[in-house]
């Protein structure tokens, strides 16, 4: 698939089959995140990728909706404060690869933090910053809502 097509084809799934994903995809999804670009290359994220099947109860104290957890595979990007814009870009190539397997994510930005660190162990100094589902999606894309390219963009000066 080319990339616009695949930014196209991307969307953010909030249904999710049981169906496990193949370990090769996983890998490679997780390949992509390791090879976006990060400031001076320094790499500072961590990626906490959980297997949900018996902890669905526990993740709802991360993210109360029944969809998050309905997906086989949690990941959480981690990193210390001055690194979150480095983590954005992480997860967009983490996502974009997903798409681009057949696999659905959503961007999660307002869980709860305290209860992530609880659960997954974050150490201190540490920040759980995005989460994502990572699965088949069980749903289908809506039409996307965007602001027209010229409500966005400036040219030589505002």
């Amino acid at each position: 698939m080319d990339f616009m097509a695949l930014i196209k084809t991307r969307y953010s799934v909030r249904a999710y089959k049981h169906d496990p994903i193949e370990d090769e995809k996983l890998q490679q999804v997780l390949e992509a995140a390791r090879l976006a670009p990060t400031g001076a290359n320094r790499q500072g994220f961590q990626l906490v990728v959980v297997h949900t099947e018996g902890r669905e109860e526990e993740m709802k104290r991360i993210y109360p909706r029944d969809w998050f957890a309905q997906a086989p595979v949690l990941i959480c990007a981690v990193a210390p404060v001055d690194y979150q814009l480095n983590v954005g870009i992480v997860i967009d190539h983490l996502i974009l690869a997903a798409t681009e397997l057949g696999l659905g994510t959503c961007w999660i930005g307002a869980f709860d933090r305290e209860a992530t660190r609880e659960i997954l162990g974050i150490p201190e100094g540490m920040e759980p910053i995005i989460f994502t589902p990572l699965g088949y999606p069980a749903d289908a894309p809506r039409a996307k809502k965007r602001k027209a390219l010229e409500d966005l963009v400036r040219y030589e000066h505002w």
